[in-house]
């Protein structure tokens, strides 16, 4: 397996809720560290959205890895972002058994 080329310099953020001062909340994203990349799309669909069609597509990102229990180590219900693109992080796997790389499977929605 050849090693991934890592060209894109991603962000890693993870939600925060906000009290909104009327008793609910708001969702903020912070940054936790940025991340060279290499992103792999797969087959894109269309499906309903709550008002309008919702296109998604799954994505690989590889990057390298960071130890378990790291803030640099992507989990899901985080999300990596790509200047105004940003991809929901669903699986987070080591890449081979070297441990060297990890594998984001995400998936990056646009309205249609």
């Amino acid at each position: 397996m050849s090693a991934p080329q890592l060209t894109h310099l991603l962000v890693l953020e993870q939600a925060t809720r906000l009290p909104d001062g009327a008793g609910g909340f708001t969702t903020t994203w912070a940054t936790l560290c940025t991340h060279w990349a290499e992103i792999t799309s797969g087959a894109g669909r269309i499906t309903a959205g709550e008002e309008v069609f919702v296109s998604q597509v799954p994505y690989r990102i590889t990057l390298r890895a960071a130890p378990v229990g790291s803030a640099a180590r992507p989990r899901p219900e985080q999300r990596l972002r790509l200047g105004s693109r940003i991809f929901t992080i669903l699986a987070v796997a080591e890449r081979d058994a070297t441990g060297r790389y990890l594998v984001c499977f995400s998936r990056e929605e646009v309205p249609a």
